[in-house]
């Protein structure tokens, strides 16, 4: 998809449970007499005037201003321009109606609040334009296998238009003749709401493409006063509450808030999902939109943040890399949820972000920020349950050592509909404020022409999409569901352990269904000790299935190879490619070891630190060393290291590690410090019904942690090997003490 993001998103309405409000005024400079129901009601002209007269008050609020005056300047310098559709997305025709809609936003914004009519006139005679062009287009032609839009290649860019025009409309719309306003009207925003309530394959869907439908065209039926469209648009094409907005929020969000596609596309939902739901709170606020499931869309603002390192949001299914919290969407969402909450964490992130709306409740944080009253946003361990009941799997996150400390993401999620990657119980890990066991995201370069129009490339299905692709178990060289979202969408994992204390924090699930026969339980630890330097991962990964098979269990990770801690042979001439489908087509196979079942290593180095990762299985596996890139003639792919073991032949194994950041390089003094790991050895043992993981570290201390089979279910365990036994009652459990080796 290509996706076209308002350059500001300015609707915010009063949060007063007011009705629709009386006829206004326009700004005293320009006040002429309004039509009945003509007068604004996304933001009423009363908001309008307030925010004229205290805006210069508060420079974060100047600044949005001024650059919403730069835009339009330039655009009103470059003239009228209003183009017949035809270019695919990052074309001509493409750009210039996305810089068309930011504009007549923008104009309308800035009309009130300076009363220079010039604004209003130029959004007038764009839309003018728009009156003239839009009857007669039919669908685009560069349409492909999308719905295709009229002004665009795909129908979601068409609803971002309208939610964008229309409230740049709506601060216009009194100002205009009762000629201009009717041609306006009719032939544009009717035949624009009519075409996509008009379009139940997509209006109908319990997605984001529908969110942004139904919010265009719920905003639209406010604007024009026609309670059919915004009926609609709460309740879908047939009005009978099947479909649209109602159910949308009903069903696409988790009781935590967390948005069934992943935070990518909860950022890009976030927008139609805040900017409609204020448009209903202003006009109807008797629906309690902000209420509904006990405030989840509120919820969401908040759990989208939480799922961010660094400020970037964590790249899981179709994701791209680049997005953060500065994003146009999360701005709405952060001051539209300030103004509900007044949470002054929410301030720090729109400190961060150094944006706010043109809107009531822009005013309202550039206020509070310019009186100094954020908050550091607390991230925190959290488990952000999935599916509308909570039921369906979870994403965990594990946190010490604060915002740009170390963040561990097990992705215990459901498939997330068509956006969804084959990779139940995959992690990443965030430390030093980078990224450094990673997911690849999406294979796309957004709205850039020469990939393919800036939409999805063919590697996306080939590569990014795979299993192999992620950190998880691959089985037989096949993907989970066998690459068939709508297989894997109703089967979702099992959480079975989420525990935090100030030195350890663990999670659990369990995947029975990914593929026939087999089931494998993650659990993954956070865990700090005085003689290591940050907290290490512990991750045991345990699979039964009902016949043998290949086991490859992939990590793919960011840095440079300081160290292979184990004997390997290179392809240093011919680089082999590790298989021929399902993503395994796209690695090249740099070294590989022989079958082994003892501990190795490797380390790397990123941004001055070291990384040393060490790891076994219970059966001999294979350790191969590999890098994305192989059978991309178009150079689509990233180049990426992979580490894969590779267990062959077995019908159950374990695969265990540790992954350990240590020391410092400093490249400017030549200085290096902690380049060798803490962790002397790693080692596993099973008992009846549980594993131990046991780390012997430098200094003579060992820590072991005891994981129970059914860790959600109480129980006593107990485990012996290397000498000793461990007890215990319930699902883990932490064990400190000495080796006996203290060197002192």
């Amino acid at each position: 998809m290509t996706r076209s993001t308002p350059l500001m998103l300015l609707l915010a309405a009063s949060f007063s449970a007011a009705a629709l409000p009386a006829v206004a005024a326009a700004p005293a400079a320009t006040q002429q007499p309004a039509s009945a129901g003509s007068a604004p009601v996304l933001v009423t002209a009363a908001q309008w005037q307030q925010m004229r007269s205290d805006g210069t008050r508060y420079p974060v609020f100047t600044k949005e201003q001024q650059r919403a005056e730069r835009l339009v300047r330039g655009m009103i310098k470059a003239g009228i321009d209003v183009p017949v559709p035809k270019d695919k997305g990052g074309g001509y025709t493409h750009e210039q109606h996305k810089r068309n809609y930011q504009a007549i936003q923008a104009a309308g914004a800035l009309y009130r609040l300076t009363g220079d009519k010039v604004y209003a006139n130029y959004a007038r005679d764009l839309l003018l334009g728009y009156a003239k062009l839009y009857p007669g287009l039919g669908a685009h032609p560069q349409g492909r296998g999308q719905i295709p839009g009229r002004l665009f290649w795909q129908t979601l860019n068409d609803s971002v238009w309208l939610v964008s025009a229309v409230q740049g409309y709506d601060a216009i719309r009194d100002s205009l003749s009762a000629a201009d306003r009717k041609t306006i009207d009719d032939n544009v925003f009717r035949p624009m709401a009519d075409f996509l309530s008009g379009t139940p394959e997509n209006f109908d869907k319990i997605h984001n493409h529908a969110t942004w439908a139904v919010a265009a065209v719920g905003m639209t039926g406010y604007v024009l006063r026609d309670p059919t469209y915004v009926d609609k648009a709460l309740k879908g094409s047939k009005r009978d509450g099947s479909a649209g907005f109602l159910k949308q929020v009903d069903q696409l969000f988790s009781p935590d808030g967390y948005y069934e596609e992943g935070p990518y596309y909860q950022r890009y939902a976030l927008a139609p999902f805040i900017l409609f739901a204020n448009a209903i709170e202003r006009n109807e606020p008797q629906q309690g939109i902000f209420k509904r499931r006990d405030g989840v869309l509120l919820k969401a603002v908040d759990a989208l943040v939480q799922s961010s390192y660094g400020g970037y949001f964590f790249p899981i299914n179709d994701a791209i890399l680049d997005k953060g919290l500065d994003t146009e969407e999360l701005v709405a969402g952060i001051d539209i949820a300030y103004a509900r909450t007044t949470d002054a964490r929410l301030l720090s992130v729109a400190k961060a972000q150094k944006r706010v709306l043109l809107s009531p409740e822009g005013l309202q944080v550039a206020q509070a920020l310019a009186q100094d009253k954020a908050t550091p946003f607390a991230f925190v361990p959290t488990l952000l349950r999935d599916g509308p009941d909570g039921t369906e799997g979870a994403l965990a996150i594990l946190r010490m050592g604060g915002e740009n400390g170390q963040a561990l993401v097990m992705k215990n999620t459901k498939q997330g509909m068509g956006h969804g990657h084959f990779d139940k119980l995959n992690w990443l890990f965030y430390d030093n404020g980078q990224r450094v066991v990673t997911d690849y995201g999406a294979a796309r370069f957004l709205n850039i022409e020469a990939k393919a129009g800036g939409i999805y490339l063919p590697e996306n299905n080939s590569w990014a999409r795979q299993t192999i692709a992620h950190n998880t178990l691959v089985v037989n060289e096949q993907s989970h569901f066998g690459g068939d979202w709508k297989k894997g969408q109703p089967l979702a994992p099992t959480p079975l352990l989420f525990a935090t204390s100030d030195d350890t924090q663990i999670a659990s699930a369990r995947m029975d269904s990914a593929y026939d026969g087999v089931s494998f339980t993650r659990t993954q630890l956070l865990l700090a000790h005085p003689s290591l330097g940050e907290p290490v991962v512990l991750d045991l990964l345990r699979v039964n299935g009902s016949k043998a098979a290949r086991y490859d269990l992939p990590l793919h990770f960011n840095g440079h190879i300081m160290d292979v801690g184990f004997k390997s042979q290179s392809a240093v001439t011919s680089r082999p490619v590790l298989g021929k489908a399902n993503g395994y087509q796209h690695v090249w196979v740099d070294a590989s070891s022989e079958p082994s079942s003892e501990a190795r290593s490797l380390t790397w180095l990123l941004d001055g630190r070291f990384y040393t990762y060490r790891f076994a299985s219970t059966a001999p596996s294979r350790a191969l060393i590999g890098e994305s890139g192989a059978n991309d003639p178009s150079f689509n792919l990233r180049r990426e290291p992979m580490l894969l073991q590779r267990v062959d032949g077995q019908a159950a194994t374990t695969f265990y590690g540790v992954l350990e950041p240590h020391g410092q390089y400093d490249g400017t003094a030549e200085t290096v410090r902690g380049a060798n790991s803490r962790i002397d050895a790693i080692a596993h043992y099973r008992g009846k019904d549980a594993d131990v993981l046991v780390l012997d570290l430098a200094g003579g201390k060992r820590v072991a942690v005891g994981i129970a089979d059914e860790p959600d279910k109480p129980g006593s365990h107990e485990v012996s090997g290397g000498g000793q036994s461990w007890r215990w009652d319930g699902g883990w459990k932490r064990f400190d003490s000495s080796t006996g080796k203290d060197s002192k």
